[in-house]
C-alpha cells in the first residue's frame, strides 16, 4: 500500500464505511482520515502522491458505498469544521455542521434559512449538490465557500464558480469544501420555529424517517424539488412515475422502495449495497418501460462491488 503523509489528526487504514453512513453498507475504505483543521486537510493534500484519489465524505446521508468498499482516502471532517457564526445577516457554518443546527441557530437570531431544516446532511453536501425543499435551494442563499483543492492550496468559491444545478455544482474533483456563507432574510425567531416544526411534521407524516433510508433515491424528472404548495403538479415527481411503473413496496433481498414514499429506498436490516443498488437499477428500467422516463440517481454511488469468486 502507498505511503501516506503522517497528519495530525486521524489516519486509519481500511476503515469499515458501512457504520458512517445512514443506509449502513458497504466495504472499507483504503484509508480514513479524520483532519485535526484546515491546515491539517491542506499539508494532507498537497503531501499525498497523486496517484491516490480521494473522496470527501459528509455524514453519509446520500450515499451507497459499494460492498467491495473503495479504494481511495476517504476525508471525513469533524468537531474542527462544524462552527456556526452570524454577522448581521451572514450565516457562516463549517462544511460538517449539520444542516438542521445551521437552521435552528439561524432562526434563534432572527434568520431565514428554514429550508435547511428537514435537509438531512451537513453543509459541505448541501453546498455540493445544491440541496433544497419546498421550492427553496441552496443556490438562493449562497455568498461563498472555502475548500481545500486536491494540491492543497486553499481557494474560495463564489456563485459563478460553482455554477449551481438541480442537484449538482461544479466543484473540482478531489476538492474539499470546508466552510460556507449563506445570505439569510430577517424573520421573526417564533415564526421561523413554527415553520421549522410544521415542516418537521409534514416530512414525518410523508417519509419513512424512521426507516434506514438515504432520502429521496431519484431527482424528479421535472427538475425541480416539491414546493410544499397545494397547487404542487405531481405528473413528473419520481415518486408518482415509480407508482405509475407498480414499484412502490418492490422487494430485491433486504431493499424495498418504501410504501410510505416510493422514491425513498430503504434496507430493512438485511440489504446489502448490490441489493440496494440492484433494486433501483430493476426500478429505472421497469419506469423507462412504463413511462419513457429515465430517472437519474440522486443517490451518489461510490467504490467497487464484491468480485464474482
Amino acid at each position: 500500500m502507498t505511503d501516506l503523509p503522517t497528519p495530525r489528526g486521524k489516519l486509519t487504514p481500511m476503515r469499515a464505511l458501512s457504520d458512517l453512513t445512514w443506509l449502513r453498507v458497504g466495504g472499507p475504505a483504503d484509508w480514513l482520515f479524520q483532519p485535526e483543521d484546515e491546515a491539517d486537510l491542506a499539508d494532507f493534500l498537497r503531501d499525498l502522491p497523486g496517484n491516490v484519489d480521494v473522496f470527501p465524505m459528509g455524514v453519509g446521508s446520500n450515499l451507497i458505498v459499494r460492498d467491495g468498499g473503495l479504494r481511495a482516502v476517504v476525508i471525513r471532517l469533524g468537531r474542527g469544521f462544524n462552527q456556526i457564526e452570524i454577522n448581521g445577516t451572514s450565516v457562516t457554518a463549517g462544511a460538517a455542521a449539520l444542516d438542521a443546527h445551521v437552521a435552528r441557530k439561524a432562526a434563534a437570531e432572527g434568520l431565514d434559512l428554514t429550508f435547511l431544516r428537514t435537509i438531512p446532511g451537513s453543509i459541505g453536501g448541501a453546498v455540493r449538490m445544491n440541496a433544497g425543499c419546498y421550492g427553496s435551494y441552496t443556490a438562493g442563499h449562497f455568498q461563498s465557500a472555502r475548500a481545500v483543492l486536491r494540491t492543497g492550496e486553499v481557494v474560495t468559491f463564489t456563485a459563478q464558480d460553482l455554477n449551481f444545478c438541480y442537484r449538482q455544482t461544479d466543484i473540482p474533483e478531489g476538492a474539499v469544501l470546508t466552510q460556507a456563507t449563506f445570505e439569510a432574510p430577517k424573520g421573526d425567531p417564533d415564526e421561523l420555529h413554527q415553520r421549522m416544526q410544521a415542516q418537521l411534521a409534514k416530512r414525518d407524516a410523508t417519509q419513512p424517517t424512521k426507516d434506514r433510508s438515504a432520502g429521496s433515491t431519484f431527482r424528479n424528472p421535472a427538475g425541480f424539488s416539491s414546493t410544499g404548495r397545494t397547487d404542487d403538479v405531481h405528473d413528473l415527481k419520481a415518486w408518482k412515475v415509480i407508482d405509475d411503473a407498480g414499484m412502490r413496496g418492490a422487494r430485491i433481498g433486504g431493499a424495498q422502495m418504501s410504501e410510505k414514499h416510493s422514491n425513498f429506498l430503504i434496507n430493512t436490516g438485511t440489504a446489502t449495497a448490490a441489493d440496494l443498488e440492484c433494486l433501483g437499477e430493476e426500478v429505472r428500467k421497469k419506469v423507462y418501460d412504463s413511462s419513457g422516463i429515465t430517472l437519474e440517481w440522486e443517490i451518489m454511488r461510490i467504490g467497487e462491488p464484491v468480485p464474482d469468486k
